[in-house]
C-alpha cells in the first residue's frame, strides 16, 4: 500500500477546530516545560567529593619582574624578552599578530 506523505495530515474539520487560543495555550504550554535555571544556582548545591578546602592555605612565591622580561601594554602578561614584538608599543608577539 502507497502512502501519500504530501496529504495533509489534518482534516479541513480539525484545522477549522484550532482556534488560535488552543494554540497560545499549546505554546505557553511547552515554554513553562522548558525549565529556565540558572547555572550559579544549580552549581550551589553540587559539591565534589574532596572539596572542602577551607582549612587549606596556599602560599605562592611572588618574584619581581626580571632583567630578561617586560610587561605588555595590551594583555598585561610578564613575558620574557624572547616574545616582544614590539619595542616601541612594549607588544608581545600573540597580541601582535
Amino acid at each position: 500500500m502507497a502512502t501519500d506523505y504530501d496529504a495533509p495530515k489534518k482534516q479541513d474539520e480539525e484545522l477549522r477546530s484550532d482556534s488560535i487560543e488552543e494554540l497560545k495555550a499549546q505554546r505557553n504550554q511547552q515554554m513553562a516545560s522548558q525549565v529556565d535555571e540558572d547555572e550559579a544556582v544549580a552549581a550551589e548545591g553540587f559539591e565534589l567529593p574532596g572539596a572542602d578546602l577551607s582549612n587549606e592555605e596556599l602560599s605562592v612565591r611572588v618574584l619581581p619582574k626580571q632583567n630578561d622580561e617586560f610587561t605588555c601594554m595590551e594583555c598585561f602578561l610578564v613575558r620574557h624578552r624572547s616574545q616582544l614584538a614590539d619595542a616601541e608599543e612594549m607588544i608581545c608577539t600573540d597580541c601582535a599578530g
